[in-house]
């Protein structure tokens, strides 16, 4: 050790106060330091975690499986239907009034949907056009009914299809589909039955009775909205009884509130026992979708139908005696004539002529069943086969008397009279006539949402195809105001001017385009009446 060493440690020694205090200090900034490190250290690890309890995830539970269970029953049943259809170009050939020169645009331009459109709705997407020709397709649902591949459908879905094509669901969604065969159709209920060829037994579903149906019951649509397979939606019976077509004595309508889109049509409407209790058909909708209100027609219309379409002749006889009646109760009429159905008018050589039934007279049973509405007299003797015979009870200057009736067709004896088609042609072509179309009046609600003062004009229903009609481009749902400077008021008018032109002469029509209101204009069609 030298000397300088010794000298330090001697001075150190000689002051124990000033060591032991350099070791204390040292010390306590060690801790201090240690004391920081480990503060900053948990304040970092307090960020990313705390006394909160992690979160953890349950084993499945099925806490109400109804729904589940009914969609796994039932969506092997449903199938994707698409359609392809040639139409002619409606377009090409239009100008508008008054201004000739400006270009007409197309349906898809106009902003107000059309009284179709309204129950409906657009579901047709068009490919190119060629020659003034487009080709249509369209999307719905189906539902298979018998194992040998019979499928009910909506009328609508599948009229004048060039090809029908149905996919099942268990299929790969690239697959093509099925081609389809058309077996029937029926206008009156917008039903049609299809099929297709299989190899195999196909998944059935179960037909339920409608009847049993009450306001508040719960339903699931299950359809194809805009092409989406496997869809399911849950509502509730809404109503009963709906009639939302004017002149459409056999379309009374379930409504629900659970969603059904373009796509959804021929769908089935389900119960909570896995019964299909209707066929779903329509929407109300200012904009072609769902806005909390669909139709769907009752299980039992369908049986009905269906069972006459896959018989022999492929259409439905309807049963009718040859009377009308107010379509409306009126209050005072019950009180002169009592209650039940009065007679207005007596068809000439129908049934109830024959039977001795007179204006004035008031139905009040069929076969011994009270009958308390037009409805209910209609959708009794409708559904009774043309030939057969039904007592009928009536009051007449206040004796109940009872007469027996030989049930007619009611296409046949209404069809020359009231304009109606004969169902052996209906199916695939408007009633005959010069121009090729069928119309009806406007009803105050077309009136309304069309901006038409009064109930001026017709409305075409229908336009034969390759017809003077469809060649001049009059659409089904187009309002004809004039032909050949003559006003139309209602379809006498329209019937009456059609029978004074002859083959050569001119024809102009002045048309509110489907669609427009009155202040969007009118459109002239013209051509030479071959």
């Amino acid at each position: 050790m030298d000397s300088r060493e010794s000298a330090f440690w001697v001075r150190l020694k000689a002051n124990r106060w000033a060591y032991t205090f350099t070791i204390l200090a040292t010390l306590a900034v060690g801790i201090l330091i240690g004391t920081i490190v480990s503060y900053g250290v948990k304040g970092k690890e307090g960020q990313k975690s705390s006394d909160a309890t992690p979160l953890t995830i349950p084993a499945p539970q099925q806490l109400s499986n109804t729904f589940s269970q009914i969609s796994k029953q039932l969506e092997p049943t449903v199938v994707n239907i698409n359609t392809e259809s040639s139409i002619k170009n409606p377009h090409h050939r239009r100008s508008v009034h008054p201004d000739p020169d400006q270009e007409e645009g197309g349906e898809e331009d106009n902003q107000f949907q059309d009284f179709f459109d309204k129950f409906f709705g657009g579901q047709g997407g068009q490919g190119g056009a060629e020659a003034g020709t487009i080709r249509q397709r369209s999307l719905g649902s189906g539902v298979i009914v018998d194992a040998k591949g019979y499928i009910v459908t909506n009328r609508h879905v599948v009229e004048k299809a060039d090809r029908i094509r149905v996919k099942l669901q268990d299929e790969n969604p690239a697959s093509p589909g099925h081609d389809a065969k058309l077996i029937g159709m029926d206008q009156e209920t917008d039903l049609a039955v299809i099929k297709i060829e299989m190899d195999h037994p196909l998944p059935v579903a179960k037909l339920g009775n409608s009847d049993g149906m009450q306001v508040g019951d719960w339903v699931l649509a299950i359809g194809s909205p805009f092409g989406l397979q496997e869809t399911v939606t849950a509502g509730i019976v809404s109503a009963k009884g709906r009639n939302i077509v004017p002149n459409r004595q056999f379309q009374s309508f379930i409504q629900t509130d659970a969603a059904i889109n373009p796509g959804n049509s021929g769908g089935p409407l389900v119960n909570m026992a896995g019964e299909v209790i209707g066929i779903n058909t329509a929407i109300l909708t200012e904009t072609s979708s769902y806005a909390g209100v669909g139709f769907a027609m009752p299980s039992n219309t369908v049986a009905q139908v269906y069972n006459q379409l896959i018989g022999p002749d492929h259409r439905v006889a309807r049963g009718s005696v040859g009377i009308e009646f107010s379509p409306y109760p009126n209050p005072a009429i019950a009180h002169i004539y009592g209650s039940g159905v009065t007679v207005q008018n007596v068809t000439s050589g129908s049934p109830a002529e024959e039977a001795g039934l007179k204006v004035g007279d008031t139905i009040i049973a069929v076969d011994g069943k009270d009958v308390k509405t037009g409805d209910e007299l209609v959708a009794d003797i409708a559904s009774r086969r043309p030939g057969s015979k039904a007592k009928l009870s009536f009051v007449r200057n206040g004796k109940k008397e009872e007469t027996t009736v030989t049930i007619a067709d009611r296409s046949k004896l209404f069809a020359g009279r009231l304009g109606e088609e004969d169902e052996n042609q209906s199916e695939e072509a408007p009633k005959a006539s010069k121009f090729g179309v069928t119309v009806h009046g406007v009803t105050p609600e077309m009136a309304e949402r069309l901006g038409i003062v009064g109930t001026k004009g017709v409305v075409v229903q229908d336009v034969k195809q390759g017809s003077f009609a469809e060649d001049l481009g009059l659409n089904r749902g187009d309002v004809i105001l004039e032909v050949n400077k003559q006003q139309v008021n209602n379809p006498a008018d329209f019937t009456k001017i059609e029978s004074s032109l002859k083959s050569g002469q001119d024809v102009v029509f002045l048309v509110r385009p489907r669609g427009s209101r009155a202040q969007d204009g009118t459109i002239f069609l013209a051509g030479t009446l071959p």
